[in-house]
């Protein structure tokens, strides 16, 4: 199997292997995490770890329609930012397995959403 040429990066200035960021995206990565509050912060503290972990274990499912895996993530359904009064409602979580979350999040809050996807 051949891999895909190299490509130019998205800023223009280096040339790079397929599957490989550029140092400029990795120092752009970089600098959003330092600029990101820490989990705790933003509400994932212990409390929260310790209702995560329960209800995994009352849900252990993905609740996406006919996926049927094993759970990983657990979702707000409306996030903290709209409702942090509902942060740590069961009634407003859901258990996915970590590919649905992930198309969840990008559907949502990401790259799909600024677009209209």
């Amino acid at each position: 199997m051949t891999l895909p040429p190299p490509r130019v990066c998205p800023c223009g200035t280096e040339v790079v292997p397929y599957g490989v960021k550029c140092s400029c995206a990795i120092e752009r990565k970089a600098a959003a995490d330092r600029a990101r509050p820490s989990p705790s912060k933003r509400g994932y503290d212990r409390v929260w770890q310790r209702l995560r972990k329960s209800f995994l274990l009352a849900f252990p499912a993905c609740s996406t329609d006919g996926c049927g895996k094993p759970a990983a993530d657990v979702d707000h359904i409306k996030s903290v930012r709209e409702a942090p009064h509902l942060r740590l409602s069961w009634g407003n979580l859901r258990s996915f397995c970590h590919p649905c979350h992930s198309r969840h999040t990008a559907r949502t809050q990401g790259f799909a959403k600024n677009r209209g996807l």
